[in-house]
């Protein structure tokens, strides 16, 4: 999978998460240090260990960079940024059965918002999966020559 680019700094209109909230109950917000172990267990049984470490190095900045989605106490999805490398956006999950109610282009919008809060200029989507997605929602484009990228070499559990 290549990795994107996003212009931070020509982001499309887009509802805020306090709307987001207001309409649908689903608030998009960073995770604080408490709920790490329940984040990460949940990242772990939805989707892989790589993923929860990364976690756990956006739960380690300051500010944290994992962001959460949450309806009645229920975490419906995460998405980091600055945990793979700087500037990097992901990895980002929504539970399967949350899809197609705007949770995980909520969580990648708001996480773009604050990398650009934070001085970047761009955001690289590593490894992006789905590349159509990104492509519509925040004009991303494939960095030609990305892959494996950074991920060359990467120590894989065996």
């Amino acid at each position: 999978m290549p990795d994107m680019l996003v212009k931070l700094y020509d982001l499309p209109e887009h509802e805020n998460v306090q709307e987001y909230e207001r309409r649908t109950g689903i608030t998009i917000r960073r995770a604080i240090a408490p709920e790490k172990h329940v984040i990460t267990e949940w990242v772990r049984n939805h989707f892989n260990a790589a993923w929860v470490s990364e976690c756990e190095a956006g739960m380690a900045r300051s500010p944290v960079t994992c962001l959460v989605a949450v309806e009645d106490g229920k975490l419906l999805g995460f998405s980091c940024y600055d945990a793979t490398m700087r500037g990097f956006f992901g990895p980002t999950g929504v539970a399967e059965g949350e899809r197609g109610r705007g949770v995980g282009k909520m969580l990648f919008l708001h996480a773009l918002e604050l990398m650009r809060l934070d001085g970047y200029g761009y955001a690289i989507i590593g490894a992006a999966g789905p590349t159509a997605f990104y492509e519509r929602v925040a004009g991303a484009t494939v960095i030609e020559g990305s892959v494996p990228g950074i991920y060359r070499g990467m120590l894989k559990q065996q």
